[in-house]
C-alpha cells in the first residue's frame, strides 16, 4: 500500500477530511497513453463556501499555536516529500507527461519549500517604531486569514506548494484549487502530505474544479488573499475580480522569455543551453525560452546546431525511461502549438526542425527566418518551439528583447559575464540569468514578473512574509492622556 493509495481519496475532495465533491468526480488521465489512472472528486461553488467557512473557523486556533508547532508540521511535510519522492515522482510523470528529472526537480523543490516555510514561521514579526508621543509603538505581521491558491497543470506540485506551505506556516488557513488535469500531483498529494504531517482539520482544503470554482474562490468574502499562477488572460480576470472585492491577488502569469546569444560563445554549449530552455517539459513552463536572439555573425551556425539537437531528442512515454520529452498535456494544447507553428511558417519562417506530431507527442521545433510579428515569436506558445531571430548590434538585441509585453525571465550567453550583466540592466524582466537559460526556480528566491507576466508581487523567500500577512500598527502607554474634550 503506497502513501497515495487511492483508497484514501478515490472520487473525493479534501474538505474536513476525504469526502465526495458536490460536482461528482472526474478521471485522472495519463496524456502519454490516454489511460485512466484513477478518479478524483470535483468540487462545486457550494463546496467553496463551505470550505471558506470551515477555514475561517479553524484558522484562529492554528494561528494561535506556538510558531514552533507550525514549524514542526512544515518540517514533517518536507520530510514526507523526501521519504516518498519515488512514489510521488511516478505520479508526476504519469499525470503531467514530464520526464523523470523534471519530476525529481518538483519533489526536491517542494520539500525545500516546506523546510523554508518552517524557518519562515520563526522570523521576527515586526519592528519597533519611533513615536513623537511617550508610548510604545510597533508594527507586526499578522496572518491574512484565509488564503486561496489557484495552481496550473504544468508544474503542479511546485506551483501549489510554493504558496500553500508559507501561507500555512504563517498561521493562515488555505484553500487550494488545483487544475483538474493534474489534481493528484497538484492537490491530492499535498492533502495527504499535510494531513499526515499534522495540519488540523479544516485548516487546509483541496477542491479540484473548473473555472466556476476558481471564480467562487476569488469572490468568497472570507478569502482575503489569492495566489494565482496561470495564463495572462485568466490572470487578468482574477486580478479584476479580486480588485472588485478589495482583496490582494498575487499573479504569476505567462512569459515569452528571451535568450540573447552573443558572438563570443562556445556554439555547442550555447545551443545545448538554448535547447534545454526551449524543450524542457515540452516547453510547458512559464519561463521557457520562447525567443532566441542571436548575433547575426553566428546565427546560421547556432540554428544548425540547435536543429541537429532537436532532431536527435527522443520523444515518447516518460515511463519508458528513454526519452528527453514527453507529451503535451492534451489535444487542445497540441492543436494550439501546431496552429502557431503553421501560421509562423506561412508568414515566411523556415522549419529547420520539428513541426510535426503523433498523438500528443510534438517534435521539438526550430524556426529560422522568423518575422517578429509571427505568432510563434511574439506570443507565448507553451510548447517545444524555438524561434531564432538575428541581431546586428547590442542596441538591436536590447530593443528585440524589450519589445514584448511579457517580462518574466531573461538569459544572456557571453564569454564576458560583466558585459552581459550590463546588457541585462537595459531590459525589463523579473529574473536575469547570465550564461544560462531562462528556466530556474528555488524556494529561497522572490519570484515574479513584470508587464504581462505579473502584477509586481513576488512569491518565495522572504517575499512570502509580505504576501501572506497583513501589517498591523500597535501602540501602548501606561496611562490615558488628557484630551481637551
Amino acid at each position: 500500500m503506497g502513501f497515495l493509495d487511492a483508497a484514501h481519496w478515490q472520487s473525493n475532495i479534501f474538505l474536513k477530511g476525504w469526502r465526495p465533491g458536490s460536482a461528482g468526480d472526474a478521471p485522472v488521465v495519463e496524456p502519454a497513453t490516454g489511460k485512466e489512472l484513477a478518479r478524483t472528486g470535483r468540487a462545486s461553488v457550494a463546496d467553496v463556501a463551505e470550505a471558506a467557512a470551515v477555514a475561517a473557523a479553524a484558522q484562529r486556533a492554528w494561528a494561535a499555536l506556538p510558531f514552533t508547532q507550525r514549524s514542526t508540521v512544515m518540517r514533517r511535510a518536507g520530510q514526507l516529500l523526501v521519504d516518498h519522492a519515488e512514489e510521488f515522482n511516478e505520479w508526476i510523470m504519469r499525470e503531467t507527461g514530464g520526464i523523470a528529472p523534471k519530476a525529481q526537480l518538483e519533489t526536491h523543490v517542494a520539500s525545500e519549500e516546506c523546510f523554508e516555510a518552517a524557518a519562515l514561521a520563526s522570523h521576527p514579526t515586526g519592528d519597533i517604531l519611533r513615536s513623537e508621543m511617550p508610548r510604545l509603538s510597533f508594527s507586526r505581521r499578522v496572518p491574512a486569514g484565509v488564503v486561496g491558491v489557484i495552481a496550473p497543470f504544468n508544474v503542479p506540485l511546485i506551483l501549489s506548494i510554493r504558496s500553500v506551505a508559507p501561507a500555512l506556516a504563517l498561521g493562515n488557513a488555505v484553500i487550494l484549487k488545483p487544475d483538474p488535469r493534474t489534481a493528484v500531483s497538484g492537490g491530492v498529494l499535498l492533502a495527504r502530505v499535510f494531513e499526515e504531517a499534522g495540519v488540523p482539520e479544516g485548516v487546509f482544503s483541496v477542491l479540484p474544479g473548473g473555472g466556476d470554482v476558481g471564480e467562487a474562490l476569488v469572490i468568497e468574502p472570507r478569502v482575503r488573499v489569492i495566489a494565482f499562477t496561470g495564463s495572462t488572460q485568466v490572470g487578468r480576470s482574477v486580478g479584476a475580480l479580486a480588485a472588485q472585492h478589495l482583496k490582494r491577488a498575487h499573479l504569476e502569469l505567462g512569459g515569452n522569455s528571451a535568450l540573447i546569444v552573443l558572438h563570443d560563445v562556445d556554439l555547442q554549449k550555447a545551443a545545448s543551453v538554448g535547447a534545454f530552455g526551449s524543450f524542457l517539459h515540452q516547453g510547458q513552463i512559464c519561463m521557457t525560452t520562447g525567443r532566441h536572439l542571436v548575433d547575426a555573425r553566428i546565427a546560421e551556425d547556432y540554428a544548425a546546431i540547435l536543429a541537429e539537437k532537436a532532431n536527435h531528442l527522443p520523444v515518447g512515454d516518460p515511463m519508458s525511461g528513454t526519452v528527453a520529452m514527453g507529451p503535451l498535456i492534451d489535444a487542445k494544447q497540441r492543436d494550439k502549438v501546431h496552429r502557431m507553428v503553421t501560421e509562423t511558417v506561412d508568414a515566411g519562417a523556415t522549419l529547420a526542425a520539428g513541426g510535426t506530431y503523433e498523438d500528443l507527442f510534438y517534435r521539438p521545433t526550430v524556426l529560422t527566418n522568423v518575422s517578429v510579428k509571427a505568432s510563434a515569436y511574439c506570443e507565448e506558445v507553451f510548447g517545444p518551439v524555438a524561434p531564432i531571430v538575428p541581431f546586428h548590434s547590442l542596441d538591436e538585441a536590447v530593443a528585440l528583447a524589450s519589445d514584448s509585453p511579457y517580462g518574466l525571465s531573461l538569459g544572456i550567453l557571453s564569454s564576458d559575464g560583466l558585459r552581459a550583466l550590463e546588457l541585462a540592466e537595459r531590459i525589463p524582466t523579473g529574473a536575469i540569468h547570465i550564461n544560462d537559460q531562462t528556466v530556474h526556480d528555488e524556494a529561497v528566491i522572490p519570484f515574479g514578473g513584470v508587464g504581462h507576466s505579473g502584477n509586481g508581487s513576488r512569491m518565495g523567500g522572504m517575499a512570502n512574509l509580505e504576501a501572506y500577512t497583513e501589517t498591523q500598527w500597535v501602540t501602548a502607554q501606561a496611562d490615558m492622556p488628557d484630551y481637551p474634550f
